[in-house]
């Protein structure tokens, strides 16, 4: 597939994403009217939605092409509602304290920090009740080999489990202790490193794979070589996201560049250099295809995601 090709169909797949997260949207109404406005304008800022779009994927490769949408849909738009709300927290003055995101005023560059606060929280509670809506209301599913039989109690755990502190939260905790940081042991800044790849950005693309394919018919073991090729996606996505740190600029990126060195961040740039560290997208992307072949879906449209979400410009 060329690239202009799996363009035209990505944004295709991000409009169908984005229509099932507009149906899921919260009406701005009440005395609650200004955190709602808060939150539309997060969710409709722009982006890819490609962790439902990789959710909507994964889903139907298990379960079919022709398969069920409405299935997985709460979960794809309650993904992309987790997404975002980390956005606006990790754009906040107390944590990184950018003004521009996609191209536009961050939410807390509008709203102020507190309005932005409220919208983040908002979103994180919408989220949950746009899943279990979806997990109570769905219809019946085959039995999941795992812990549990029911296979949206699995989605959920999968779900609450990697959205929070065993996950992308623990990540971002890990990413503010280590600004500033003054260790000296190189090695355990290396572990501390990809702990916070692993968790602050690769926890939501795993649980995005791991649901869909729940969700999908996928068996235990399936479910389990989805989170790999999640975590090696998510790890080559950040490492790939310091590098256009450096190299990028603004107008190209949609977001201030340099914040890392501003900031004081370790990165994996940083920490090895830049030809080792593009040398390691591309094991990483190597390992991720090798694992979907193994499960049958080489030359799927999730491949080309991989590959491009690894290698993007911006």
């Amino acid at each position: 597939m060329g690239k202009d090709t799996f363009e035209e169909e990505l944004l295709e797949r991000a409009s169908r994403a984005e229509d099932i997260l507009k149906r899921y949207m919260p009406a701005k109404e009440g005395y609650a009217a200004t955190v709602i406005e808060a939150m539309n304008y997060s969710l409709l800022a722009g982006g890819k939605r490609l962790r439902p779009v990789m959710m909507l994927e994964s889903y139907k490769l298990f379960a079919g092409a022709d398969a069920d949408e409405s299935v997985v849909a709460p979960f794809a738009a309650a993904m992309e509602m987790v997404h975002t709300y980390s956005l606006v927290h990790d754009d906040l003055p107390a944590m990184d304290n950018d003004e521009y995101r996609r191209g536009r005023k961050t939410t807390h560059a509008v709203y102020g920090a507190g309005m932005a606060t409220l919208a983040g929280d908002g979103l994180l509670n919408l989220a949950f009740e746009t899943a279990i809506l979806g997990a109570s209301g769905g219809k019946e599913l085959t039995g999941f080999d795992g812990d549990t039989a029911n296979r949206y109690i699995a989605a959920l755990k999968v779900f609450a489990g990697k959205a929070g502190i065993y996950g992308m939260i623990g990540g971002q905790c890990a990413d503010i202790m280590a600004e500033n940081n003054s260790e000296s042991d190189n090695e355990k800044m290396k572990d501390i490193l990809h702990y916070i790849d692993e968790n602050k950005t690769g926890a939501l693309i795993e649980a995005s794979l791991m649901v869909g394919a729940i969700l999908g018919g996928a068996t235990k073991a399936q479910v389990d070589l989805m989170e790999k090729a999640g975590s090696c996606v998510g790890i080559a996505f950040q490492i790939q996201d310091d590098i256009l740190d450096i190299v990028s600029t603004s107008e190209e990126l949609g977001k201030p560049v340099g914040s890392d060195e501003k900031n004081n961040k370790t990165t994996y740039v940083s920490l090895y250099g830049m030809e080792q560290s593009k040398s390691r997208v591309k094991e990483l992307s190597k390992e991720a295809e090798d694992i979907l072949a193994g499960l049958g879906f080489e030359d799927s449209f999730l491949e080309g995601l991989f590959e491009y979400l690894i290698y993007r410009k911006k």
